[in-house]
């Protein structure tokens, strides 16, 4: 068990890779403090937890929700060793036909939002602790906003490290390709649907496949933990290899 006696916070946490995260944190022996928006959602995921979390109402751009929350967590179980900056968003924002709401809604969650959530739970944070910023694989037609979010969330992180590393915090990125998650909406609103994104994601990737959640959580515990100890402003690419092999993809194979 690789977090015991460790305490995290997961924005974000009550679905998709965030839960599947959180479930992991708890069996490696962590206390957990999860957040998002839907109060149904975080109580399933707190039931399911069970007593080594805590499941927190707060929206990610909510800045007083976001502070009230880090507070409430870290009275309750300490200070933190981790914080897993998940929540997010994607919004459509083509070219020709894209609302200013919607860019600045997604900005506003993907980049603002993270960065005053590793701001809010600094004063909680123990020397030595570890930030993760959850990245993206960027460049799908139409998704400039989302796209320009997460290549800030790259920056940002550097810069991060750089502030922080007298205290001796980590602060590295995970950035998933396409992982099996509620955030695609209507491309697997039905079985078919699903089976047919599913194998269109798997011709476009090296290995064949679309993410799993888990592949995430697993590559977040790693950044969490004391395995990745001299591991400082990184961006790990879990995508099955196709930011850095894109040819070797089946579409291209003979």
């Amino acid at each position: 068990m690789r977090l015991v006696n460790k305490t995290a916070l997961i924005t974000g946490g009550n679905s998709g890779i965030g839960l599947a995260t959180a479930k992991l944190f708890v069996a490696e022996g962590a206390k957990v403090v999860i957040t998002g928006r839907n109060r149904a959602t975080l109580d399933a995921a707190a039931k399911e937890l069970g007593q080594n979390a805590l499941a927190v109402t707060a929206d990610a751009t909510d800045l007083a929700a976001t502070e009230a929350a880090i507070k409430h967590g870290a009275e309750k179980f300490g200070k933190f060793d981790i914080v897993f900056a998940n929540a997010g968003i994607a919004g459509g924002t083509p070219l020709g036909s894209a609302t200013l709401e919607t860019f600045e809604k997604v900005i506003g969650t993907n980049i603002t939002a993270v960065f005053f959530t590793v701001q809010a739970a600094l004063p909680y944070l123990k020397d030595g602790a570890s930030i993760i910023l959850n990245g993206s694989v960027l460049g799908n037609p139409g998704y400039s906003a989302y796209a320009a979010s997460k290549a800030g969330v790259r920056a940002m992180a550097r810069v991060m490290a750089s502030e922080l590393s007298p205290r001796n915090i980590r602060v590295n990125v995970v950035s998933p390709g396409a992982i099996r998650t509620p955030i695609w909406g209507a491309a697997i609103a039905t079985p078919e649907a699903e089976k047919a994104f599913e194998a269109r994601i798997g011709r476009a990737t090296p290995l064949g496949r679309i993410g799993k959640p888990d592949h995430i959580s697993k590559t977040v515990l790693f950044l969490a933990s004391d395995d990745s100890a001299h591991v400082q402003g990184q961006e790990l690419f879990v995508d099955g290899g196709a930011t850095a092999s894109p040819s070797g993809a089946p579409i291209y194979r003979g």
